[in-house]
């Protein structure tokens, strides 16, 4: 009887260790280096330790890899995974592939796409309005313009440009619309087309700006994070526009506008409007989890709000939201 037991016991074993082994929630960014996704992951990892689960971060700067990350969560035996793609129309080919090792599936920040531009449907997906923020960024360079006594027609604007991401375009069309709406001559608008959405790339773009368009001795500046607005400032400071001629919002609220903030001297970089990282990493990785062990679907679509957060505000700000 004793012998029957043990073989049980024995057999038993392999299946118990099995169902210990930890619940995997992929988390993947396309610029793993940015301190925005830097905030998402550390939002989502601090998801992982309260709901008990194991994060897998993966960055993923193109398609190749990936195709490549999704295959190497499915050998992990991940449950799904969170993901910001480095091109949303990669959106059918992540689709197939999720679906193929039957892993959930959760966009963050950039929408994914189909072949025909389209929102694919069975992705749930958590984002901004980017228009909507663009015309927060719109509303706040207004407000600060009225408040040095700025005139409009006076005024250059640079549209740092990222257009072929549809947020990208989105943020900076509804920053230049709510400007155009208050009177801005349209002809001051000048678009600065960057080449990637680091600060090195926007301060490349911005320069050749401020070369062909040395008319303008006053500045605002705006692109679609705190990397492109900062680019701007940088550019600027070496042609000598400084803070008192110079007025960038960004978008994202990350380290980058924190550093700036706390610098001796203000900069051109007046403001952010931040988005929550911790809602983006936090409550998109959690959403992963229980929809692959409770079946609670997500919704299809949730936008998030930003605030603007300037250097006099910041430290009240980052408590309200948790950060």
């Amino acid at each position: 009887m004793q012998r029957r037991a043990l073989t049980l016991a024995l057999l038993a074993t392999p299946f118990a260790l099995q169902a210990a082994e930890p619940v995997k929630v992929g988390f993947l960014v396309k610029q793993a280096e940015e301190p925005w996704f830097q905030d998402e992951w550390k939002f989502a990892e601090q998801a992982a330790k309260e709901k008990g689960f194991t994060l897998v971060k993966i960055g993923i700067p193109n398609g190749e890899k990936t195709l490549a990350a999704i295959d190497n969560l499915a050998a992990q035996k991940a449950v799904g995974f969170v993901i910001c793609a480095p091109d949303v129309k990669l959106g059918v080919a992540i689709n197939r592939a999720a679906k193929r090792h039957n892993l959930k599936v959760m966009s963050v920040d950039d929408q994914l796409v189909d072949g025909a531009g389209k929102p694919i449907a069975d992705i749930p997906h958590m984002g901004i309005s980017g228009y909507e923020i663009g015309k927060q960024v719109g509303a706040g360079l207004l407000a600060e313009i009225k408040a040095r006594g700025w005139k409009l027609d006076e005024v250059g604007v640079l549209r740092v440009a990222y257009d072929q991401l549809p947020t990208g375009r989105d943020r900076t069309m509804g920053a230049a619309d709510a400007l155009k709406a208050a009177g801005m001559p349209a002809a001051n608008i000048i678009d600065a087309p960057q080449a990637k959405t680091d600060t090195e790339s926007a301060f490349n773009a911005a320069n050749i700006a401020f070369t062909k368009n040395a008319k303008f001795k006053k500045w605002v500046a705006f692109g679609l994070n705190d990397e492109a607005a900062l680019g701007a400032v940088r550019a600027g400071e070496g042609r000598g526009i400084k803070a008192d001629a110079m007025l960038a919002i960004g978008i994202g609220g990350s380290q980058t506008a924190l550093n700036e903030f706390t610098k001796p001297t203000a900069t051109g970089f007046f403001g952010t409007v931040l988005i929550s990282p911790k809602r983006h990493g936090y409550e998109t990785a959690v959403a992963v989890f229980e929809w692959a062990t409770k079946g609670k679907t997500p919704p299809a679509v949730t936008l998030t709000s930003g605030v603007l957060m300037t250097r006099q505000n910041q430290a009240d700000i980052r408590k309200q939201m948790g950060l």
